[in-house]
């Protein structure tokens, strides 16, 4: 009854402002010269939360094509490079996800990117990036509770003409992009953007004398805008990109090298399409955003990362996702409000088979069973086998939200409330077809067959669960002079989901109960994770002095999580990962952002995270972990960079420089904390010279060859790492031809 006096209340928010919308409409009221309707949404949240907004200067002078580019410039923001394209682990604040469900949410000119997978790739023409920390649940609902970034390209109505860009770095880093904006008139604007990028890799297989790590990626992007009235606005912007990697830098801790025997390869193809339309009236804005989206990948790899013949796998996905999110945002004196309905709907399937060599059936089955009953010892069909996994998964969710902002004099005063739901479902299937044979020892210690075993299983059955939450938000703001000060209290969930790649070692199992074994999992236990859900309390201060030359932003705050998701390396000599809830977590930090404009020609910029993240209520059968920091997530990040534009001219010139460093650390590895990486920093360097249509800019990267890791996991008892990069050097150019400048001469 509760859920339900909410949403009919919501409800009839959504007809009232329904009407204001026709009342203003039948007014002929409307005057929004040059209406954008990119971030209408998120506008009024970044002013009571904390926001790092990176604009097109820093884009291009630290080259950011993605979101990997941008770790560490926000405090509390980190984002390892491990693994391949598919492995986007964002950490905000020790909150946090390695597999599945995202902690933070993304959209690129409005189109909200719902799977984790696809968040790594390459974006031409970057406006700017706006990453708001803390929870952010309230206007985007699931998978944002620790923030959300929104990226935003250039648009044909803010630039005419082309664009080029190529990059060339050690180890063949090479990169080059060129877009086409044109206005066909003051209705009509497309532009239409290529990138390609590569890489050779930086580490090399011992095993076979190849590269790890090496990238091949393009992409397309094509936008077109529509302005039909002075008060409307359409925009479609549709999306392709396909890409290969080869993988993986992982090496072995106990042999010091990077040597593995399978092939190791990710691919990738993805289609986004998404169309927002915008109407505004007096007092109001209408906006509708339409997206559909499609990946297709394959991630083929050596399991165990060694020389040795034990097992292989290969993913493949494919996965279509639709959404629909429907909002109005106005304003009626010192009353401001944001309400909307919004939906999505996401199914797939994948194949994951497991195969088994030689080496794995005879040191993980074979050497394992006859241990138990070594005077009936068991010889395998064939020396190698499949493990096949097969899965159709299906999510449906839908949701009610609405924010109301009061003004009184200094005051401000904030009330938001979102009612969520999900549907999720997995039909899985598990089969193999193998078989094995027991022999006997004779007196004379001889062996002889005694009786064979055909394994045939076929196990499938289906999943369900639902989801329902209620997510509110309170704040406050008082403004001074020169300072913001703000509080907010709210609630934030992750989404619950299955652990698919623990089937292939259910299934290992129950070979294994065949053979006289008991088994090590329960499926019921395993397969399944609940929510994430916390309780999110921030004080912030935003300020301006000196004419707005000199800004800080600073916050505190403290995170009360429950049920949180973390990924876990199942006991015994098994690969696979599980998604468990680790009990009660507690997050408590401080962060500190600083931009100077010492004069026109000097900026300097710095942030600072501390976050203190750690276990309150978790245990498992390994020990009890209470009092532990929650792994993979840094304590410390830190970001500074110094960019003096020279007040000369060079030949027409004017020439720049810019030094910066980023740092993260302690990153612990493991719930126990044993194995941690320390606090490391990586100075990077840019010598630039620039005109009005060009510009050259020399640029390095961790110039110190600092040595760190970014990854650590443990497969069948066996320690790897992933290096980080190391010191990189390389050049840019880039070319502008402005239609209109050259239009206006």
């Amino acid at each position: 009854m509760k859920h339900l006096i909410i949403i009919i209340s919501l409800l009839s928010f959504a007809l009232n402002m329904s009407g204001e919308v026709t009342d203003t409409l039948a007014g002929r009221h409307r005057e929004l010269k040059g209406l954008e309707v990119v971030g209408v949404k998120q506008a009024p949240a970044t002013e009571l939360a904390a926001t790092t907004r990176i604009g097109a200067g820093m884009i291009r002078r630290y080259g950011i094509t993605g979101l990997k580019d941008v770790s560490e410039m926000a405090p509390n923001f980190y984002i390892p490079d491990y693994g391949s394209r598919m492995t986007s682990s964002i950490y905000v604040r020790g909150l946090g996800a390695r597999m599945d469900q995202p902690i933070i949410g993304l959209s690129v000119d409005n189109v909200p990117i719902l799977n984790k997978d696809a968040y790594d790739f390459d974006v031409a023409d970057i406006e700017s990036i706006e990453v708001l920390r803390g929870a952010q649940s309230l206007l985007n609902g699931r998978n944002t509770m620790g923030g959300q970034v929104n990226i935003r390209t250039l648009s044909p109505w803010s630039f005419t003409g082309w664009r080029a860009m190529a990059s060339y770095g050690r180890n063949n880093d090479t990169r080059a992009s060129i877009g086409w904006y044109h206005k066909f008139s003051e209705k009509w604007g497309s532009a239409l953007s290529a990138l390609y990028s590569m890489n050779d890799g930086y580490y090399s297989n011992e095993y076979n004398g190849q590269k790890t790590g090496s990238d091949r990626n393009g992409a397309v992007r094509w936008k077109l805008a529509w302005r039909p009235r002075s008060w409307s606005s359409v925009t479609n912007i549709a999306s392709f990109s396909h890409g290969r990697q080869s993988g993986y830098p992982y090496e072995s801790l106990s042999s010091g090298k990077i040597a593995y025997n399978d092939t190791c390869f990710y691919k990738r193809t993805t289609f986004a399409d998404g169309l927002t339309v915008a109407w505004a009236g007096k007092r109001v804005i209408v906006t509708s955003v339409t997206t559909a989206q499609y990946i297709d990948d394959n991630m083929t790899l050596d399991q165990d990362f060694l020389p040795d013949d034990y097992f292989a796998l290969t993913q493949k996905r494919r996965e279509w996702s639709f959404t629909e999110d429907l909002y109005t945002k106005g304003s009626r004196g010192s009353y401001d409000w944001l309400g909307g309905v919004f939906a999505f709907s996401k199914s797939g399937d994948m194949d994951a088979p497991v195969t088994f060599f030689d080496t794995g059936i005879t040191k993980l089955i074979e050497n394992h069973r006859n241990e138990m009953n070594p005077d009936y010892p068991i010889r395998w069909d064939e020396r190698s086998f499949v493990l096949g996994s097969d899965f159709k998964q299906k999510s449906r969710g839908f949701a009610l939200y609405h924010e109301s902002t009061y003004h009184l004099d200094r005051w401000e005063f904030q009330l938001g409330l979102r009612w969520d739901s999900e549907w999720v479902s997995l039909d899985h299937r598990s089969h193999c077809d193998t078989g094995y044979e027991t022999l006997e020892k004779t007196d004379d210690g001889q062996l002889r067959p005694f009786r064979h075993t055909p394994l045939k299983i076929n196990d499938s059955g289906s999943l369900k669960n639902n989801y329902m939450e209620l997510l509110p938000k309170m704040a406050v703001a008082y403004q001074l002079p020169d300072v913001k000060i703000y509080a907010t209290v709210s609630k934030a969930y992750k989404s619950g989901g299955y652990n698919t790649q623990m089937f292939s070692d259910v299934l290992q199992q129950r070979i294994m109960q065949y053979m006289g074994l008991s088994m090590t999992y329960n499926l019921s236990d395993i397969v399944s994770y609940k929510p994430e859900k916390s309780w999110n309390y921030e004080l912030g201060v935003k300020s301006a002095w000196l004419n707005g030359r000199l800004s800080a932003d600073a916050a505190l705050f403290y995170i009360d999580c429950r049920d949180q998701q973390l990924t876990m390396f199942p006991p015994g000599m098994t690969t696979g990962r599980i998604m468990t809830n680790a009990g009660r977590t507690k997050s408590r930090g401080a962060e500190i952002s600083l931009t100077w404009h010492v004069t026109d020609e000097l900026v300097i910029r710095s942030s600072y995270g501390y976050t203190h993240a750690t276990f309150s209520r978790f245990a498992d059968t390994k020990g009890d972990y209470r009092g532990k920091r929650l792994p993979y997530a840094p304590a410390q990040t830190l970001f500074a960079g110094i960019n003096w534009s020279l007040p000369i001219e060079i030949a027409g010139t004017r020439p720049s420089l810019n030094v910066n460093l980023r740092g993260a650390g302690d990153i612990h590895w493991d719930e126990a904390n044993s194995v941690r990486q320390p606090f490391y920093v990586l100075i990077g360097a840019s010598a630039a010279v620039e005109k009005d249509n060009w510009s050259v800019r020399l640029w390095g990267e961790n110039l110190t060859s600092t040595k760190y890791n970014t990854f650590y996991f443990v497969s069948i008892g066996n320690a790897f790492v992933q290096r980080g990069l190391p010191w990189r050097v390389g050049a840019t150019v880039r070319l502008t031809f402005d239609a209109a400048a050259q239009l206006n001469k």
